[in-house]
Parts: structure tokens; C-alpha cells; sequence
């Protein structure tokens, strides 16, 4: 027991200066001659010691520890006098300066029997507790706590029978608990036997019991013997249930251990019985020869052969119970299941790889050619490397699906892992075997999967790798698509080399902006531009169509769609740069067909024309894409690039008269490198107006708005300067820009016309839109070459250095509309008859 003030502590312990026989004999002969006078005689003020965590209950004796202090000095007053003092609880543990509101008001007068100094300053008390008392007033706080009393005496009728059977109730839960406790001593067991007064056994039980500082106190602070029995029943009770717990608890422990015991010594019987009947192996050892048999045929080396050895004897000596032998067994199997030296043969049939190819896809010239070139190189030399492309183009013009056409034409085993949204390096290069649930990276799991270690493994979407505090997997993946590193890749699970150089990796991506730099390096890359109407018209007939027949339950020839009607599908419902939605409509036309023939029982034959296309599919998406709108000056058509194909672009300008003009507005969502192009096209038509005052005057007097449409886009980069360049010079002069042309390039401050990227994709969205001429920069007249002269038929392209070409085509013929000599300029004011003046400076 504990009681501290500051630097000061009472404790009750058991201490070997009060055992021995002739302390014993003293303090006896002391407690008995003193007995009687404490009973009868009691202080009417006590000096209180305070107890820190129990209190102490009456007819206990016990020794008490006090450290050097205040309360020490009281002991030595008390000696001095009446040798009693009173034990009060303290009420909170943490208190220093210990005063009476602190205390508790009712607490136990105790005698001292003896004191015996200690080496530290404090002493070393044994008390006699005799009787409960409560605080009437406070005589002093300091430096003692003096305070007068009146004794409690218990309340308890004389006999009663209801108190004598809680008596025998709380001794009989208490036998049952003491049985069962190991803890109970011989003298407590004696005690309950020779203890016959109710109140006292009710204090003996409670001061035994391990309860709260709260519950100790309430069992103290009950006078009436019944309630006090009623309470002591209670928290006999609770102590029983809670050993109920801690019995089951041991007893499943118990269980668990018998169970291991049992079967180590029933294994050790088995063994004993196995050599007896001259059984060489047992299961473990049979699977470990397993093991190392498979490790023989699988041609481990070098690092992987001294790991599977050292793993598989580190198994032989472990438990198989603990959880290092499933950890290592799992990686053991891992290890011998991966095609360390299995590989597929590859085809190296040049011509039946193009039949395969050319079946499976329509177009896609490029990508056909360099995986030819791929077999024409593993023909000459078969110990070549793997090749590692990256397909770029928009959705739907078929990277994933072609994957698996190159897998089938080399006659190779195909993987696909998408690398959409993953932001865990684990995920390629795996989890260290420290971690629970670890596992090997995909790109391993792959490999496992495949049963080889030559297949076609694509790395799908990988433009879209995320970035976490988990790690950069994009990061992770240089390692893989690094021909000088992955020969002797690392994963984090398996730690130990294994060769990818055999692998033929293919990557997609929509765009290769989002791709690290470092990343793209390694690659090769093949652009997948859109197909044009032609195009899909071929991929709808060969493919789409017998494809959603088969998977709707429709005969083949049951939809008949003639050219006229794809390309009025194609034009009206699916114009993006791939045939996922053009795949989608014919889906929507065969669901019908088989909604109509599940209701009517006949298949229908008759020819889809127009209208009974627009009753299948709704109102068309789009109109005709034929470039209107020509009809007042301002307007140019320009060309765009973007992740999902080639765009045109529509750029309108229009004068706002201001009294403080000379400026330029700009609307649609322009991002920071167009609106930089806006201001060198406003900039550069300025100065080419330079000396016309009338042009000059226009400028000055107008807020020249220029407008890109669909403003919810958003919009970037520079391969429109040309075009807003006209724009103005078309706002500016009044004079109309010709009909079916469009235009891309980057326009400088110079005057001079860069070249831009996307060509093909330009090309492709401009024959979409019906126009018949187009104007590049002439840097980019070899981007020409690589395009199907089929997609090029029809087309008239003009290559500009300057400015000045563009505006020299754009306006080199006067079209109806246009104003001529008497016309009127946008300002209103009449134009002159030299119309607009050309450039003064180049």
C-alpha cells in the first residue's frame, strides 16, 4: 500500500525486520496488553497518514513504509503520544501537496506496534488497523493533518438469519475462488476459518480481492454488515466469472501445446516405425527431392541455384509449423515453377506471319512491316534480343487487339497486364519476402503464367502509370524495357537475376506526353494514326459485321448493309478516329435485328437503306462535316492533333468597336502556348499593315475578338499560328479565305512558318471533312512520304516557308461574297481601290 506527499511514500509490505521469533514474541505481548486499551480507549483526534491505491480495513496487521517528510514527523508525534493514527485514502494518485480535500472523510484508526528507521531517512511502521472512523472537522493541515473523529461501529441487527446466510455464501464463493487460486495462502485459508464476526469477514474477503481503488473504498464506507455482505457477494462473483475466463483461456493453451506435443511425438513414432520397416523417405523428404530434381531440369545457375539450394536446406531443418517454413516453401515453389530455360519456337514463316496479320487487321502498314522485320532478323540470327515498340494512337484503332495477332503470327505465348491508374512500384518489380503476403511483380507472374520465357508480354495504357508515395512505377519499368538491364532483372521477391532479353514487350499509349522522357527512349515507337472513311468502311464489312452477328445468334447474310449505308453510319453516328463506336452501332442494329426476329420468328433479309438505319440507331450525332460558314470574312479552318486523332479546327475573329482599342481578346479555352501564338499572329498582321491608314485605324479603333469553338475543349499548342494569322488578315481586309482549305503550322514573330507534328493525323481529319487542300510548312513535306497515297488521293497540298506563301494561297482568288473595289471594310468605312496591301517586311 501506498501514500506519498511529494518526496514522501507509506507502502505496506512484508518485511524481514518483523519475522524473526523474537519481534514476533514483543510485539505480540505489545498488541496484547495493548488491545484492550485501544478498544476502550480511542483518540478523539487522530493525525491522518495518507494511502495511496487501497485502503486498509479493520483487524488487519501490516507494515507500512513512509519516506522522509511531513508525515514521517507525524509518526513521531504519535509515538510520543497515543501510538494511534488514522489511514485515509488519497483520492487522486498524482497529488503532491497533499491537503485534506484530497482525502477521503472516512477512513481506519490504526496502532503502531513497532517503527524501525531506515538507511534513506524514512521508516519502516507495523500498525494493527482497529476500527472505521469518519472526519467530524479539521483541526490543522499543516504542517500536520490533525482532525477530530467519531468512530463508526458496525450496523447489524442481532440474530439475524438473512445476514448469517450471506455469511456462509460469500465463505462459500470464497473456497470456491481459493481452491482454485493459487495465490490464496494457507493463512488466509485459516483466517476464514477462525474469523466469525460478519462485518469482519466481509472486510477480510474485500482486502484479498483485486478491485478497483473505488470499490475498495465504497466496501469500506458500508456501515450496515448486511449491505457490506450484498456488495463482497457482488465482487465475489465477478472475480469467479473472471477466473471462469482465465481458466478457458489456460485451458486452450494447454490444448494447443498437448496437440503439438502429440504430434511431434507421434512423427517421431512414424520415423521410428518407417526405419523399422526399411522406408527410406517420408513425404518431406520426398518433396525435397522433388525439388531439387526440378531444379536440375530447370538449368539453374550460378546465383538462383546457390539460392534454391541454400533455401531448401534452410527448410529441411525448420519446423513445420512455424511461419518461416510456409514463407520459404512458397518461394521455393516460385522459384522452380518460373521457364528459367523453356522457350517457345518461334515461326519464322515471313509469309505466313503477313497472312495472320493481314487477316486480322485492315491497314496498318507500319506496324505489319516492323514485326516482319522482326522475323526477317530472328531468321538470320535466332539468338537475337526481344524488341520493345510502343503503339501510340487514339482509343479504338486496335493496339491491344493487335498484340495478340503479333503473339499468333511468331507463334508465341501472349500476356496482357494494363498499367491503367497503378501507383505501386511492387507491382512491377514485387514485395520483399519480409512483408507478409508478399509476391512475386506482374511482370514475374507473367512470365510464370506463360510457361515461358519468350513470350509477347504487352504493357497496356502505359501513358497512364500514376505516381503515389508508394513509389514511381514508371520509374521501375526502366529497368524492364532496358535491353543492356533486363538480362539480368532483379525482382524484389525473388532476389536473384532472371533474364527478360527474350521477351518481345509491346507497350500502348494514347499519347506520349504523360510518358517520361527517359522511359520513352527505350522504346520503339509506331504511330496508329485514325482510320479514314474508307478504312472503316473495309474494317465494318470484313470484320465488325460477321463478328456481332456470331456473338447476337444472327446467320450470316441476315444484315445487309449496302456501301451508301455504312458510310452514312460512319459519317452520321461514328466520326472519331477509331471503330469502337462504329463497332458499337452495328451492335445496336444486330440487337434489334435479333429483338425482331426473337418476337416474329423470321429472320429479315431485306437490304438496310437510310431510313431504316436511322430507325435502328436514332437521330444522327452529327452533321454533315462538309466545312460551312465561308461566307464572311474572319473565318479559317485549321487542323489539329489530339490524343484521340486528327481534328479540324474552325477560328473565327470578329471587330468590337472600342474607344480604346488595339487590343486582342480570346475565348475557348486557349491554353498558354495558343494564346502565346495569338499574340504573334496579332502582332505580325499589325505590322504587315504597316503604312495603311485605314487598316492601322481599324486596329486602333477595334477589340479584335478571336473565338476557337467547342469552348468546353480545352485547347493548346502552337500548329495553329498560321491559321489565326489569316483569320485576322481576312477580319482585317474583308476579303474571304478560299473554300475547302486547310492550313496548320507555327507562325514567329518573323514572319516564318515551323513545322508542327501530327501530320498524318491532320491529313486523315481534313479528308473527313470533305476539304480538298491543305497547307503545311515545308519542314514537313517528308511527313507526306509515310502516308498511304490512298488516304493522299485527292488532296492538294501546298508547302509554305513564310507568312507570306500562306497568304498568297488563301486569298489568291476573288470568291463571290468577297468585297472588292467600292466594298465596305468590317469598321463600315468604304476600302480603296488597292484593297488590302501586302507585306512590307518579310
Amino acid at each position: 500500500m501506498l501514500a506519498a506527499d511529494g518526496d514522501q511514500e507509506i507502502r505496506m509490505i512484508h518485511d524481514e525486520n518483523f519475522t524473526d521469533e523474537s519481534t514476533i514474541d514483543i510485539d505480540s505481548n505489545l498488541f496484547e496488553s495493548d488491545l484492550i486499551a485501544i478498544d476502550h480507549i480511542l483518540p478523539s483526534q487522530l493525525y491522518l497518514i495518507p494511502i495511496r491505491y487501497r485502503p486498509i480495513f479493520p483487524g488487519i496487521v501490516t507494515p507500512l513504509i513512509i519516506s522522509q517528510g511531513r508525515f514521517s514527523d507525524a509518526i513521531d508525534r504519535v509515538l510520543a503520544t497515543t501510538r494511534t493514527v488514522g489511514l485515509v485514502l488519497l483520492k487522486d494518485d498524482d497529488v503532491e501537496d497533499i491537503q485534506m480535500a484530497d482525502l477521503c472523510r472516512l477512513g481506519t484508526a490504526a496502532k503502531i506496534l513497532k517503527k524501525i528507521n531506515l538507511p534513506d531517512g524514512g521508516i519502516n511502521v507495523l500498525i494493527n488497523s482497529i476500527k472505521r472512523f469518519s472526519v467530524k472537522d479539521v483541526i490543522s493541515e499543516k504542517p500536520h493533518i490533525v482532525v477530530d473523529v467519531e468512530y463508526l461501529d458496525d450496523d447489524m441487527p442481532k440474530k439475524n438469519m438473512e445476514i448469517k446466510a450471506l455469511t456462509r455464501a460469500v465463505l462459500s464463493q470464497l473456497k470456491m475462488l481459493s481452491d482454485n487460486n493459487p495465490l490464496f495462502t494457507e493463512e488466509m485459508k485459516l483466517t476464514m476459518v477462525n474469523v466469525d464476526e460478519p462485518g469482519k469477514i466481509a472486510d477480510f474477503v474485500t482486502s484479498i480481492l483485486n478491485l478497483e481503488k473505488n470499490e475498495y473504498q465504497e466496501v469500506l464506507e458500508t456501515i450496515n454488515v448486511k449491505k457490506r455482505l450484498e456488495r463482497v457477494l457482488r465482487l465475489l462473483q465477478k472475480e469467479m466469472e473472471v477466473l471462469s475466463i482465465q481458466r478457458k483461456i489456460q485451458n486452450q493453451i494447454n490444448e494447443k501445446i498437448d496437440k503439438q506435443q502429440r504430434e511431434f511425438f507421434l512423427r517421431e513414432q512414424l520415423k521410428a516405425i518407417r526405419s523399422e520397416l526399411g522406408v527410406e523417405d517420408d513425404e518431406r523428404s520426398r518433396e525435397t527431392r522433388e525439388w531439387k530434381k526440378k531444379a536440375e531440369e530447370a538449368g539453374l545457375k550460378g546465383e538462383a541455384k546457390e539460392k534454391i539450394d541454400e533455401e531448401m536446406e534452410k527448410l529441411t531443418m525448420m519446423d513445420v509449423n512455424s511461419a518461416e517454413y510456409s514463407v520459404t516453401r512458397n518461394y521455393i515453389e516460385i522459384v522452380l515453377a518460373l521457364p528459367w530455360n523453356k522457350t517457345t519456337i518461334d515461326s519464322l514463316d515471313i509469309t505466313r506471319a503477313e497472312k495472320i496479320l493481314n487477316h486480322d487487321h485492315y491497314a496498318l502498314e507500319d506496324v505489319k512491316k516492323r514485326i516482319l522485320e522482326f522475323l526477317a532478323v530472328r531468321k538470320l540470327k535466332p539468338d537475337a534480343r526481344g524488341s520493345i515498340i510502343c503503339l501510340v494512337g487514339p482509343p479504338g484503332v486496335g493496339k491491344t487487339s493487335l498484340g495478340k495477332s503479333i503473339a499468333r503470327a511468331l507463334n508465341k505465348k501472349f500476356f496482357r497486364m494494363s498499367l491503367g491508374g497503378m501507383r505501386d512500384e511492387a507491382e512491377i518489380k514485387g514485395h520483399r519476402r519480409t512483408y507478409i503476403g508478399a509476391m512475386p511483380g506482374k511482370i514475374i507472374q507473367g512470365i510464370k503464367i506463360c510457361k515461358s520465357r519468350n513470350p509477347v508480354f504487352m504493357l497496356d495504357e502505359i501513358d497512364k502509370l500514376g505516381q503515389s508515395f508508394q513509389g514511381d512505377p514508371a520509374s521501375a519499368l526502366l529497368e524492364v524495357l532496358d535491353p543492356e538491364q533486363n538480362v539480368e532483372f532483379r525482382d524484389h521477391y525473388l532476389d536473384v537475376p532472371f533474364d527478360l532479353s527474350s521477351v518481345f514487350f509491346i507497350t500502348t499509349a494514347n499519347t506520349l506526353d504523360t510518358i517520361p522522357q527517359v522511359l520513352v527512349d527505350r522504346m520503339e515507337i509506331i504511330r496508329l494514326s485514325g482510320y479514314i472513311t474508307e478504312e472503316k468502311y473495309e474494317i465494318a464489312r470484313r470484320y465488325l459485321v460477321p463478328k456481332q452477328l456470331e456473338r447476337h445468334g444472327l446467320p450470316k447474310g441476315s444484315i445487309k448493309i449496302d456501301k451508301s449505308g455504312f458510310l452514312y453510319i460512319i459519317n452520321a453516328w461514328a466520326r472519331e478516329a477509331g471503330v469502337r463506336n462504329l463497332e458499337r452501332q452495328i451492335e445496336r442494329i444486330c440487337r434489334k435485328t435479333a429483338a425482331t426476329t426473337a418476337r416474329t420468328g423470321k429472320i429479315p433479309r431485306s437490304e438496310l437503306n437510310n431510313k431504316a438505319i436511322r430507325e435502328h440507331l436514332g437521330a444522327e450525332i452529327y452533321i454533315d462535316d462538309e466545312i460551312t460558314g465561308f461566307d464572311r470574312p474572319g473565318i479559317a479552318l485549321g487542323l489539329a492533333w489530339t490524343a484521340y486523332g486528327g481534328a479540324t479546327l474552325m477560328i473565327e475573329s470578329i471587330g468590337v468597336g472600342a474607344a480604346k482599342g488595339g487590343q486582342i481578346k480570346l475565348t475557348g479555352q486557349l491554353g498558354e502556348v495558343m494564346e502565346e501564338s495569338a499574340n504573334i499572329a496579332y502582332s505580325y498582321v499589325q505590322h504587315l499593315f504597316g503604312g495603311d491608314e485605314k487598316t492601322e485605324n481599324f486596329f486602333r479603333n477595334n477589340i479584335l475578338h478571336l473565338h476557337i469553338p467547342a469552348g468546353a475543349t480545352p485547347k493548346d499548342g502552337p500548329s495553329a499560328g498560321i491559321t489565326m494569322a489569316c483569320s485576322m488578315y481576312s477580319l482585317a481586309t474583308g476579303r474571304l479565305i478560299r473554300k475547302n482549305l486547310a492550313m496548320t503550322g507555327e507562325l514567329t514573330l518573323s514572319g516564318r512558318v515551323f513545322p508542327v507534328g501530327g501530320i498524318k493525323e491532320k491529313v486523315i481529319a481534313a479528308r473527313r471533312a470533305h476539304v480538298k487542300e491543305i497547307i503545311i510548312p515545308a519542314q514537313n513535306k517528308k511527313d507526306l512520304e509515310e502516308i498511304p497515297e490512298y488516304i493522299k488521293k485527292g488532296l492538294k497540298f501546298h508547302a509554305v516557308e513564310s507568312i507570306t506563301d500562306v497568304i498568297g494561297i488563301a486569298f489568291n482568288k476573288q470568291r463571290k461574297g468577297e468585297s472588292g473595289d467600292g466594298g465596305k471594310k468590317p469598321d463600315g468605312r468604304h476600302r480603296n481601290k488597292r484593297g488590302a496591301r501586302g507585306p512590307q517586311k518579310g
